[in-house]
């Protein structure tokens, strides 16, 4: 399901490690439409492991998706991505010999600034903004 609002674009995802791939795509092409293509290698990878994450960690039962968000705001692109886990995710520094654990770190490298906030209902969005201004 899309909603495309002028500058929100919200979508609903299954828990399926294809459907990372297709938000991907769908935010490139919000980037496009909205003249913000000189952002796509950051925010199409701080959106990838943000979904990962939820992909891998959220508990999503049959009926329930992950949605995700892309929001320009007029300095800032914002990503989220809303899942029903109420845990909050927590950035470590993995250590060299780990395979995985390094979302979180390239989040917080790539994106101006990240957090996490509680949803309407049950669970918690993680969300991600880059500046417009950032070259």
């Amino acid at each position: 399901m899309e909603t495309n609002q002028g500058d929100v674009v919200v979508l609903r995802w299954s828990r399926h490690p294809r459907c990372v791939g297709l938000a991907r795509w769908e935010l490139r092409k919000a980037l496009e439409r909205w003249g913000l293509s000189r952002l796509e290698e950051s925010a199409v990878l701080v959106l990838s492991e943000l979904l990962t994450n939820a992909g891998r960690h959220a508990r999503v039962s049959p009926g329930r998706e992950i949605e995700t968000r892309y929001v320009r705001l007029a300095d800032t692109l914002r990503i989220e991505v809303h899942d029903a886990t109420p845990e909050r995710p927590e950035k470590r520094e993995p250590a060299a010999e780990d395979c995985g654990g390094r979302g979180l770190v390239l989040v917080e490298a790539l994106a101006d600034s990240w957090g996490v906030k509680d949803r309407h209902g049950p669970g918690k969005a993680v969300w991600a903004e880059l500046s417009l201004s950032s070259e």
